[in-house]
């Protein structure tokens, strides 16, 4: 095998191998030879076949099946013996010479063919010993654990039909259905629904509108849509519905006490205000992480900058380019409806492919470096939160992952990725903060994440 530099141009290379035509033959002849014994042909003996015949009969796909394992053997070889990490299988190229193609499964020509690919970078690693972070940190306030446990109470409300007026904190059961421009729309109808007045559970102004309705009373309410509502095509559009009133009830809260408690599978009031607590200082700690891990990922953004193989950063922004395009045809909506146009929009989402492509680098150089494993009972127990989000499905998505290896390491790809994380963030010189619960729950940010 001869192997040849032609192109080296950043992470860019090109190599042309070339295995000549006398060892292709040899590798055709050793084939036959070993498989002489299996041969069965009419007028021959078994074992008995000459390999001159055996060629003749099956010299031209044995000698596909060489070329192909020859190329796949030999490609492997020469990037390994570079010493150099490809970001992607290398693409080979055999050429489209027919005519040329034949010749070497004939034996009468050289298997040459060439290996394009891009090479990871080089990353020179930071000193995280000296990443400065700060962590926002929120304790749990005896107001919030009291909130939460009356919010309990409210939801255990039972409610008993009254004749009188809707009022502020009433169950009302209505029919209703919603029109956008007179034409009705999906989502906008429902029957013997219950809406607690004062809840916030429906759009702005639907709530307040029922306020002072009696049973039998119909009602025509106009509101409109947030900007940020969930459905995108009802974001920010003008609405009205034709609501028929059926059942006014008012309250009936049950009395805070142990007895409620046990309801709630607890042995007393205190029991209950104990766990309510740790969960939501469980959720302040998960939330106060995320927030430290969205800094750390900023500052190692920041302090790595390097070339990134395209491959790669395209491969990204196909992934993201085809979701965002996707939920915006689902929602009948342009980029123009986003404010933005289709070039600022690839120039953003281009950006946040670069930046994911850089980071995940990083994390795998570091985790790489301090041989950071997975176990196999750590993605077990991936596989089944994955597993348990299909209700029904249980048992196909557990084979489907099963029979497809890439899918596990899609699983393992999170778990390595949040031990790294911890592993920096142990390191880093990180500083707690005390925030408002306020700004422990801002946004850190889609983008930050690998």
């Amino acid at each position: 095998m001869e192997v040849t530099e032609s192109i080296s141009d950043g992470l860019k290379r090109e190599l042309k191998v070339v295995v000549a035509a006398n060892e292709l033959n040899q590798r055709l002849s050793d084939k036959l030879n070993e498989i002489k014994g299996d041969v069965r042909l009419k007028g021959f003996r078994p074992g008995k076949v000459p390999i001159d015949h055996i060629k003749k009969v099956y010299g031209r796909s044995v000698m596909a099946e060489i070329v192909q394992q020859t190329v796949s053997e030999t490609s492997q070889k020469a990037v390994a013996d570079r010493e150099e990490r490809p970001a992607v299988q290398p693409e080979v190229s055999l050429g489209e010479d027919q005519e040329e193609i034949e010749k070497i499964i004939e034996g009468k020509a050289d298997l040459a063919y060439t290996l394009s690919f891009e090479v990871l970078p080089e990353i020179k690693l930071t000193d995280l010993a000296k990443l400065k972070l700060e962590k926002p940190v929120t304790e749990v306030s005896k107001q919030e654990v009291d909130d939460a446990i009356q919010r309990l109470v409210d939801e255990s409300a039972t409610y008993n039909e009254k004749a009188g007026a809707a009022a502020d904190g009433d169950q009302i059961t209505v029919d209703f259905e919603g029109t956008i421009d007179g034409l009705k729309f999906d989502g906008g109808k429902a029957e013997d629904a219950p809406i607690v007045l004062g809840s916030k559970q429906f759009i702005p102004g639907f709530e307040e509108g029922l306020i002072g309705a009696k049973a039998g009373d119909q009602k025509t309410i106009k509101v409109t849509f947030p900007d940020d509502y969930a459905a995108e095509h009802l974001a920010g559009k003008d609405a009205v519905f034709d609501v028929t009133v059926k059942k006014v009830g008012s309250p009936e809260k049950p009395k805070l006490d142990d007895k409620f408690a046990s309801g709630l599978g607890f042995d007393s009031v205190d029991k209950l205000r104990e766990t309510v607590e740790q969960r939501l200082d469980d959720e302040y700690k998960s939330m106060s992480r995320l927030q430290a891990k969205s800094a750390l990922l900023d500052a190692l953004d920041e302090k790595h900058k390097f070339e990134l193989p395209q491959v790669l950063v395209d491969q990204e922004f196909d992934a993201i380019w085809k979701r965002i395009t996707s939920e915006l045809e689902q929602a009948g909506r342009t980029f123009e409806d986003e404010d933005t146009t289709e070039e600022e929009a690839d120039k953003k989402y281009r950006e946040i492919a670069e930046r994911r492509v850089r980071l995940g680098l990083v994390l795998a150089e570091i985790g790489t470096g301090v041989d950071i494993e997975i176990s196999d009972d750590e993605v077990n127990k991936a596989l089944m939160e994955r597993v348990r989000q299909f209700p029904g499905q249980e048992q196909q998505v557990y084979e489907f992952y099963q029979k497809n290896p890439d899918a596990i390491t899609d699983l393992r790809a999170p778990i390595f990725e949040e031990k790294v994380v911890d592993y920096v963030l142990e390191l880093a010189d990180v500083k707690e903060k005390k925030v408002a619960k306020e700004d422990l729950f801002a946004d850190p940010g889609d983008d930050d994440e690998t």
